[in-house]
């Protein structure tokens, strides 16, 4: 029985590799605690057997590949990169899945350690990337987040042109249930607020504020949030204020609370811009200036300019007594 184990565990392939994410193998009873195993030999059914269902399943030795995750600031250098480089691609399309996820931490330490090295086959990479973070297997998607979040940290704009399909697929992940990988990808879409110019995000953000699924808004809402603080009194102008406040607003009466807190979060932050630029510059054809009240219902519906103003007042009201308390 040990011997045909250890056979077993000369077949896999990442017996011979070092792989930095510190894969083990576990030679034993299938008994472990691995986030992500192989499935089990299943016995047949036999619906003509009086106790088909108690059927006992052999008590076969077989090898666990246990994953445990490396941050960002643990992984090592790449030596011999133009070797990594040539070979990254055929093990990212491998049908091993350890392999993929040995790749993926390959492209992680590229990307902080050689990071110009890379940026000419970023475009390809990060199709790879996504193709993982669909990935059944939740040990792939996960280390597939983890690899977003350093791509976006090194590569900021750079990112911009492929980012459709990635934000699409870490929306989606940020929003099931696996709460490991919806962990990972939420940190991936922090890294991508801090990294990527707000000015080019809040455009590849908006239509996620309309999509079916709430969850999806309601990350869609957190990571809007995030961006519009990000752009300064000077970006929110000339992306254009009206176009914020409009967003924001319809996110108020969302059915999550998350998109709703994060609505009100962001039409906050616009008042307190609106008043700093309409006291310094009122307009000619105003000689007073515009009130943040005429302001909105200027610009939004008569229903939607009620919710943003009551939302503004109280919590100006609430700010107001916090000062006075203190």
């Amino acid at each position: 029985m040990a011997a045909k184990a250890l056979k077993d565990l000369k077949n896999l392939p990442v017996s011979e590799r070092n792989i930095d994410y510190k894969t083990k193998l576990l030679v034993g009873k299938m008994n472990g605690t691995a986030e992500d195993k192989p499935p089990q030999n299943s016995v047949p059914f036999d619906h003509n057997h009086p106790k088909g269902d108690e059927i006992e399943k052999p008590e076969a030795e077989r090898v666990i590949v246990e994953i445990e995750y490396i941050e960002s600031k643990d992984l090592n250098n790449v030596t011999q990169v133009d070797a990594v480089l040539k070979s990254l691609v055929t093990e990212l399309d491998s049908k091993d899945w350890v392999l993929v996820c040995d790749a993926l931490n390959t492209i992680r330490r590229l990307s902080i350690f050689h990071k110009e090295e890379m940026l000419h086959m970023l475009e390809k990479v990060i199709l790879f990337i996504v193709k993982s973070l669909k990935n059944p297997r939740s040990a792939v998607s996960k280390t597939a987040c983890m690899t977003s979040a350093d791509i976006f940290s090194s590569y900021n704009d750079h990112t911009i042109d492929q980012l459709d399909l990635l934000l699409t697929q870490l929306l989606l992940k940020s929003s099931q249930d696996k709460r490991f990988v919806c962990e990972a990808a939420e940190k991936a879409l922090v890294a991508m607020t801090a990294h990527v110019s707000p000015a080019l995000l809040l455009p590849k953000l908006q239509p996620f504020l309309k999509n079916r699924n709430p969850r999806i808004r309601a990350k869609a809402s957190t990571c809007f949030s995030r961006c519009v603080p990000r752009l300064g009194i000077e970006g929110i102008r000339e992306y254009g204020i009206e176009k914020l406040v409009q967003a924001a607003s319809s996110q108020l009466s969302d059915k999550l609370p998350e998109s709703r807190e994060a609505a009100r979060a962001v039409l906050l932050e616009l008042q307190t811009v609106y008043k700093k630029t309409t006291n310094v510059e009122p307009k000619e054809e105003h000689p007073e200036p515009v009130t943040w009240q005429i302001f909105c219902q200027s610009n939004l519906s008569p229903l939607s300019a009620q919710a943003v103003i009551r939302v503004t007042n109280v919590a100006g009201v609430a700010r107001e007594g916090l000062v006075a308390g203190s």
